[in-house]
């Protein structure tokens, strides 16, 4: 499994998140695919920017206020072209909690080709321990694992990848995959929101007009 990088702890919880959870869309134009340098925005310091932990809990049919959450700030690895880390981890809260119910691993790079050499480098070596199968959401590639404690999606997307960690202690409605794209559906567009946007293309300049003489004659 793809454990947690521990850093410096930033979040704790968050409050209730009244109303229903909607499904964003998820087009194919939000994928950034340039490999091209870009000014950066960065990794968000709360993992609530991407799923708030009532949300989840809703999502787990848990009762309000009973999902609690952890932002860990992970470092840069410069030999694998890796500028950021962040690690998202929701547990049940109250009487009877603590049990993890989601991990989520993000890893911004420098560039698409980096984060996509070390996705593939993570999830040829998940696959070894356990049921995979490749999926594609939207645009984003992902690997789907089931093992016997846990099933683990991982995806590149941009400039980032993802890896989600469903325990089966959590006891997650319906099958396992299934909610972990659901998850990924929701978190994607927010974490693309905090990508650098490709550069724009420069323009082609102009083409120098070509002028013909009306009364020109050519030589013979």
């Amino acid at each position: 499994m793809l454990a947690l990088g521990l850093g410096v702890l930033t979040a704790c919880s968050a409050g209730p998140v009244g109303g229903s959870t909607a499904v964003p869309t998820f087009a194919s134009s939000d994928v950034r695919t340039s490999g091209a340098a870009a000014p950066r925005i960065g990794l968000p310091e709360d993992c609530g920017t991407f799923l708030a932990p009532d949300d989840l809990g809703a999502l787990f049919a848990r009762p309000l206020g009973s999902t609690a959450m952890r932002t860990i700030k992970g470092v840069p690895e410069p030999t694998v072209g890796r500028t950021e880390r962040v690690g998202c981890r929701y547990s049940a809260s109250g009487p009877g909690g603590g049990n993890t119910l989601l991990d989520i691993n993000l890893g911004r790079y420098a560039d698409t080709a980096a984060a996509t050499r070390q996705w593939q480098l993570n999830t040829n070596a998940e696959r070894s321990d356990g049921q995979s199968r490749d999926l594609a959401i939207g645009t984003a590639k992902a690997v789907a694992v089931e093992r016997r404690t846990e099933t683990l999606l991982a995806v590149v997307y941009g400039v980032d990848t993802l890896t989600f960690v469903l325990p089966v202690s959590a006891r997650a409605p319906g099958p396992p995959v299934d909610r972990l794209v659901d998850l990924a559906l929701r978190v994607l567009p927010r974490d693309g929101a905090s990508q650098p946007s490709p550069p724009d293309t420069p323009a082609a300049p102009p083409a120098t007009p070509t002028t013909t003489e009306p009364n020109a004659v050519a030589a013979g």
